[in-house]
């Protein structure tokens, strides 16, 4: 199995990320009725069994069912897990001890004593200053609870600033969490994936298949009205689903070429950019192998540059 390095000096991990949101989440994924436990362990066991052993998850996710459901998923295998979770910084979390706190209670949900990424969730600064955050995760670094050091949703410059305050404490900043995929590619005109770049972060890409809309399941022939997390994207629309036609033509003709799906070759056109991390969701076995099926192949670099070119009025 390939590997990536989070960041300069972090973990080694595939570079291919399990996404974890809808693990427990009642409010947008309908956990519970739609899919449940038992579905959530299959599909933990279905990333394993294809090699892919990198978990990302949030004290959020579920009001924190996310992380235990992990944590009790990891007790029942013997096989190495890497796990990355986040940190909120909530408007009541105003010091250094409230990051120590948060992560006492996201390793004792996990089940672990260290986790191999600790990010922060959203760059929200009124009440906790940069330097007091960054310097309790270094902190937490130096105690041994977090391998590597992330960060989520950072524009280019929030992420020189918390590349800076970690660097003065001898500690690297491994990767910056945004929303990215060929039909969002906003951090490329913002400057967030050169900026990563230059700084040796490592981006993970959340929402990497656009809600689904990468997959080639919606279309104008088979238009639903959407619903959950999806009313709210307007992409889901009519004239939404009309623009991204060709895109969805294109993957659909190179999924044909290498035998793949259209989610496999848009996971690919990620993963080709370099130092880009993909996280697709997964809830269900069959989800967790068409994603590991991104793996194993190489699109050729005329055909990036073709899924490049027909996205580019989604950056």
């Amino acid at each position: 199995m390939q590997t990536i390095t989070l960041g300069q000096d972090g973990p080694v991990v595939t570079p291919l990320c399990v996404g974890t949101w809808a693990w427990g989440d009642k409010l947008f994924w309908n956990y519970g009725t739609d899919y449940g436990a038992v579905q959530l362990r299959e599909a933990f066991e279905a990333s394993l069994n294809a090699g892919v052993n990198f978990f990302d998850t949030a004290e959020v996710y579920g009001m924190g069912l996310s992380e235990e459901l992990l944590g009790q998923f990891m007790k029942q295998i013997d096989l190495p897990v890497i796990i990355a979770t986040k940190y909120g910084p909530m408007p009541w979390r105003f010091t250094g001890q409230s990051v120590a706190d948060a992560l006492t209670a996201s390793l004792k949900r996990l089940q672990v004593e260290q986790v191999a990424l600790y990010q922060v969730h959203w760059p929200f600064t009124f009440f906790m200053s940069q330097e007091t955050l960054m310097n309790a995760l270094a902190d937490e670094v130096q105690r041994g609870r977090i391998a590597a050091v992330g960060v989520s949703n950072y524009s280019a410059d929030q992420m020189r600033v918390a590349h800076q305050i970690l660097a003065a404490r001898g500690v690297r900043l491994a990767a910056n969490q945004v929303r990215y995929s060929l039909l969002s590619r906003q951090v490329e005109t913002q400057g967030i994936v050169d900026t990563a770049r230059q700084l040796g972060v490592t981006i993970l890409a959340y929402s990497p298949l656009a809600q689904g809309l990468l997959t080639g399941k919606y279309s104008l022939k088979n238009f639903k009205e959407p619903t959950g997390a999806r009313r709210f994207d307007s992409r889901f629309s009519r004239k939404g689903l009309e623009k991204i036609a060709p895109v969805i033509s294109l993957l659909r003709e190179l999924g044909d070429k290498y035998d793949r799906t259209e989610a496999q070759i848009a996971l690919n056109w990620l993963i080709a950019q370099g130092n880009v991390i993909p996280i697709p969701g997964a809830k269900t076995a069959e989800q967790a192998a068409q994603n590991a099926g991104a793996l194993g192949f190489s699109l050729q670099a005329d055909e990036v540059a073709k899924l490049e070119q027909i996205t580019r009025t989604f950056r």
